[in-house]
């Protein structure tokens, strides 16, 4: 994708991951509008980046999501890149018994917020001189962890969701990119300063690398063998 001019909305901007992509962008000079659910932690971080927006959104709330779109399309018409960002992680158990409100919550997150997201910005974005979606999957969308087993199954969804978008927006000037990351020391599930994690700002650099060019997939290079995953045998 092409790192600058671009107006940019990040779910899922105000911590981890989306945050330090957000201030990544906005340092190359981009406006970025991040999006989350925590009023004073947007604003924490747009304060902390002067010509940052913030916007509240309940990614899991479909009125909300429609709400947020119409509001983005008013008062950003130059809106061109979505990143799908937003995402949650408890764990589970597969082999027993699943809090069913738990799991509706993990997919209703990962996996119809982007959906849907997408779909409310989509004629908007094809509207645009070039644009760009790119979503936040996991490396776990290629092998899961079994102790994640929805989180897991929403993160292969959303991978095969990327694949199948690209695909119909191939004679369009809207591009799919996928992030894959790996385990990023991040809060998503506790901030712990394990140093089996990849450093957030590590992840971000070697991130923003990848997605400075065409490649369809950014898989850092520490976890590419589990993309590569030969499968069976």
């Amino acid at each position: 994708m092409q790192m600058t001019g671009n107006t940019i909305f990040i779910t899922g901007g105000a911590s981890g991951i989306g945050r330090g992509l957000a201030e990544a962008f906005h340092a190359l000079g981009n406006q970025v509008i991040i999006a989350g659910r925590r009023s004073a932690l947007l604003k924490e971080v747009t304060q902390a980046n002067p010509g940052m927006a913030g916007v509240v959104l309940d990614i899991t709330d479909p009125a909300d999501i429609a709400r947020v779109a119409g509001e983005l399309v008013r008062d950003y018409p130059a809106l061109n890149v979505l990143i799908n960002n937003a995402g949650i992680m408890p764990f589970d158990d597969a082999g027993g018994a699943i809090d069913d409100a738990v799991s509706q919550a993990i997919i209703a997150t990962n996996l119809l917020g982007p959906i849907r997201l997408t779909s409310a910005l989509i004629k908007h974005l094809k509207a645009q001189p070039r644009a760009t979606i790119i979503h936040n999957t996991s490396i776990l969308a290629y092998l899961p962890l079994a102790t994640t087993a929805v989180y897991s199954a929403t993160k292969a969804a959303l991978h095969s969701y990327a694949l199948s978008q690209r695909f119909m927006l191939r004679d369009t000037k809207v591009t799919v990119q996928e992030i894959a990351p790996p385990w990023v020391d991040t809060d998503l599930i506790k901030k712990s300063g394990d140093p089996r994690a990849m450093p957030l700002p590590v992840f971000i650099e070697k991130t923003m690398a990848g997605l400075a060019t065409e490649v369809e997939e950014v898989v850092v290079e520490e976890v590419r063998a589990l993309r590569d995953n030969p499968g069976s045998g």
